[in-house]
């Protein structure tokens, strides 16, 4: 009877601490497996990259819209701005321009 009292003491915290190694290893398995683990760390990084690169040629393009924006200001539009704008779009030309029209 003794005997079973004891291994019952013994067992139980055998099995807490069983349980604790299992939640630790799960924890630490997610921390370096994880998808914010040591693993995914390099592609993170790859992406953050990449992204980076994309924002410079958004920002390159905007800056580009920027100053057509303000060279087509209404108040004191650039004329050349305007003149390349009217040939593009509408097709014109001055009497005297020759148009040379490249096939691709």
């Amino acid at each position: 009877m003794r005997r079973n009292k004891t291994l019952a003491a013994i067992q139980k915290p055998k099995a807490t601490q069983s349980a604790a190694l299992a939640v630790l290893l799960v924890m630490g398995g997610f921390a370096v497996a994880g998808p914010s683990g040591l693993l995914a760390w390099s592609e993170n990084l790859r992406l953050l990259d990449e992204r980076e690169a994309q924002l410079a040629k958004l920002q390159s393009e905007r800056d580009t819209l920027a100053n057509k924006v303000a060279l087509l200001d209404p108040d004191h539009a650039d004329p050349d701005m305007v003149g390349e704008l009217l040939r593009s779009q509408l097709n014109v030309v001055h009497p005297d321009e020759v148009v040379i029209s490249f096939e691709d």
